[in-house]
């Protein structure tokens, strides 16, 4: 058996900590001398008794603090009205129907009409509109009935 024959270990074995002088890790077990470190455990989180972060941080008042969880309803764009024929009433359902939303989508979040795009079919459109989309509406001979209530069906 030579040494340049030996096949290669690639893992090391685990180091054993506190197995006398001679292991190079005694006594201390590479954790130093005395204090809070060397005796227990100390969680992550904590400072020294000092008044934890998360304890200094103030609370979320006021008007703005659930902004995360509202609605914004989906928005359309006026380039996706070009599919509908001529003088047919847009609404909630009409869009369901032609697949442009999902059903279950529209329901929760409602539906806005978005000024992108041209169109070129007089619609009448039975949603709430941007400013854009309801000058392009009414610039293709349509009408724009701002519906609040129309959002959802």
């Amino acid at each position: 058996m030579k040494l340049n024959t030996l096949s290669k270990i690639s893992d090391k074995k685990k180091r054993r900590i506190g197995m006398g002088h001679g292991s190079g890790r005694g006594k201390t077990a590479g954790r130093g001398t005395k204090g809070q470190n060397a005796r227990g455990k100390v969680p992550l989180y904590f400072e020294g008794g000092a008044v934890p972060l998360i304890k200094r941080l103030p609370f979320r008042r006021g008007k703005g603090r659930n902004k995360v969880f509202k609605k914004k309803p989906i928005g359309i764009n006026v380039k996706a009205l070009n599919l509908f024929p001529k003088n047919s009433t847009v609404d909630v359902a009409s869009l369901i129907k032609r697949g442009i939303v999902y059903k279950e989508d529209a329901l929760l979040y409602g539906v806005k009409i978005l000024g992108d795009g041209e169109l070129s079919v007089a619609l009448k459109v039975a949603l709430p509109c941007s400013k854009g989309a309801q000058k392009k509406i009414e610039k293709a001979h349509g009408e724009c009935v701002n519906d609040p209530s129309n959002t959802k069906t």
